[in-house]
């Protein structure tokens, strides 16, 4: 180091991850040489978005102690920490990471139970102090760096998702073998659209839109899935199927918002109100179109 170099902030916690779907085991997946680069792949996209940085958080080692896969990670920026932190609290992690895996496993839902550990400190416990979890994490250094398995499972992942933004050939491929990126990655989003012969900015679909949607589209929520499905692999059959099966008893609200979580989880800062529309639109649901775009603005929407 040089003098008077500030001492660079790192801290190190352990995530515990354990489905609770019988059928699926992580720890046999990730033994398993073929489904291994699926669940690192879903394990590396989900803390990227958790820190808003491919970089914002590094994997030491992944550790099989069944029925948990447990995530050694290190973090050299005390507010990547933070951003870390409160996605975990609010429970974005866990839904990016429940998405990614089923994305990367090609299945239809793996539910997840986590756990996050800082030396004997059960971080669930005392999430509501940020602060305190940053000092438990700050105090456990890193004791190792990655492992020689991480570095090598990172480097395919940059090779092949490499590949993929340069070649358009392979959206056909199966999931095992690539990376999963949103279908058309390299290029941005339109920035804005038109509706009703009106422009439209083409913004990420909000929270509000959301439950709006699971409101008020009652039946032919089923109709919009399959329309986004064209350009949503996440939502492939037999998805939409067993979305409506799995939430027949919570009933037509639960089944839409359910849908419309998958699609905005797999297709990220993809999932735009354009292509929302655009679904709408194909079936006939132009009032609600409308709604969503607050041309609706003297109705009760409440």
């Amino acid at each position: 180091k040089m003098a008077g170099s500030p001492t660079p902030w790192t801290g190190c916690a352990y995530l515990f991850l354990q489905s609770t779907c019988k059928s699926i085991a992580l720890p046999s997946l990730y033994e398993s040489s073929q489904k291994k680069p699926c669940v690192f792949k879903a394990l590396k996209l989900a803390l990227a978005d958790s820190t808003g940085s491919v970089n914002g958080v590094d994997m030491l080692k992944v550790h099989c102690s069944h029925p948990h896969l447990i995530v050694q990670l290190r973090f050299c920026k005390r507010e990547n920490c933070r951003r870390f932190l409160r996605s975990y609290r609010e429970g974005a992690l866990q839904n990016s990471l429940q998405g990614h895996l089923q994305l990367s496993l090609a299945t239809t839902t793996v539910p997840l139970e986590v756990e996050l550990k800082a030396g004997g400190e059960h971080l669930d416990r005392v999430l509501k102090d940020e602060d305190h979890c940053l000092e438990c994490i700050y105090r456990e250094k890193p004791d190792r760096l990655p492992d020689e398995e991480i570095t090598e499972l990172e480097e395919r992942l940059k090779s092949l998702m490499l590949h993929q933004s340069t070649n358009n050939n392979v959206a056909g491929k199966d999931c095992s073998s690539l990376p999963y990126l949103p279908q058309g990655s390299s290029l941005p989003p339109q920035v804005t659209f038109i509706f009703q012969g009106q422009q439209f900015d083409n913004r990420t679909i909000t929270p509000d839109d959301h439950q709006k949607f699971a409101k008020s589209v009652s039946k032919k929520w089923k109709q919009v899935g399959r329309s986004l499905q064209k350009s949503c692999r996440a939502l492939r059959d037999p998805v939409i199927d067993n979305l409506a099966l799995e939430y027949d008893r919570e009933g037509l609200y639960e089944q839409a918002y359910q849908m419309l979580l998958r699609f905005i989880q797999s297709e990220g800062k993809k999932a735009t109100i354009g292509r929302l529309i655009a679904a709408l639109e194909e079936n006939g649901l132009v009032s609600l179109a409308e709604e969503l775009l607050g041309l609706h603005s003297n109705e009760d929407c409440s």
